[in-house]
């Protein structure tokens, strides 16, 4: 792997923190303006690795298989549905472009979209929480957001995908658009 281009930017306001970012080809690193060349070369060393870690495990999709899956599945119905939500099969789909995941109630299996698999876990958890609730309430009717609600990282999770899919200019899913006048939290 070639090195990156880095770019150190000194700052007198900022006092203790160091951070790192890439910025088109080229690895920006943050730091106070106090800090020695030595004290330089330590950081900027770490704030690299650091960059490209981060960067390998968003590009190493997940290794989770389909009964990984369904072992994750009973984990979070119990933990946040009461055990309610019993699928027969979760695993992940390439045909889904619109959705994070869907679920048919009648036959209770969970389908989950390849593209969570570079996502934080916290994020794929709540889109099995989302999938699991509609085994107890098909509907997005008041119910069934209430089950959803007790995954603590909902309201995050769902923004992050928001964003995700704004960013990635993909319309978002019909339960999670904002209809216009509507309250938002």
């Amino acid at each position: 792997m070639p090195t990156p281009r880095v770019e150190v930017r000194r700052s007198q306001r900022r006092r203790r923190t160091v951070t790192a970012y890439r910025e088109g080809e080229t690895i920006v690193v943050l730091m106070p303006d106090n800090l020695s060349v030595t004290e330089e070369r330590a950081w900027v060393s770490k704030m690299v690795a650091r960059v490209e870690r981060k960067e390998r495990r968003a590009a190493t999709p997940r290794r989770w298989d389909d009964e990984d899956l369904m072992r994750r599945a009973r984990e979070l119905s119990d933990e946040y549905l009461g055990g309610l939500a019993v699928p027969e099969s979760v695993r992940w789909v390439g045909n889904q472009r619109a959705r994070w995941g869907s679920c048919t109630p009648k036959d209770r299996t969970i389908r989950l979209s390849e593209r969570l698999q570079r996502m934080p876990e916290w994020v794929i958890d709540y889109v099995i929480v989302h999938e699991l609730a509609h085994l107890i309430e098909p509907h997005h009717d008041e119910r069934f957001w209430g089950w959803v609600a007790h995954y603590p990282a909902a309201e995050k999770a769902k923004g992050y995908l928001a964003g995700w899919s704004d960013a990635a200019r993909i319309d978002r899913p019909p339960s999670e658009q904002v209809v216009p006048g509507e309250d938002v939290d």
